[in-house]
């Protein structure tokens, strides 16, 4: 009877401790993607709809859109590479340097 107990607050715990681990490592994982900021490349492959090489307020999406007439600082209409990374980096997230 004792073993039994035993080994069941053993199961217990260790289910417990498993469960625990997971979803540790899951968040740990999320939040390391979610912090890495995109190249202007991967930008201009998502959003490019016209395939012209360049990025419009027409075709930019997310947090960008409501921030494109302060990033595109010579108002030709077009994010440029320079622009994007002249662009401050939202407050608040540290990119980590490995």
């Amino acid at each position: 009877m004792i073993m039994k107990k035993m080994s069941l607050k053993t199961s217990i715990m260790t289910a417990l401790l498993l469960c625990f681990g997971i979803s540790f490592s899951n968040a740990q994982s999320k939040d390391e993607k979610r912090k890495k900021r995109p190249t202007f490349s991967e930008l201009v492959e998502k959003m490019d709809e016209n395939k012209d090489g360049k990025i419009s307020l027409e075709e930019v999406k997310g947090p960008l859109k409501e921030h494109f007439t302060s990033i595109d600082t010579d108002e030709d209409g077009f994010m440029s590479e320079e622009e994007f990374k002249a662009m401050p980096k939202p407050k608040g997230r540290r990119e980590r340097s490995n």
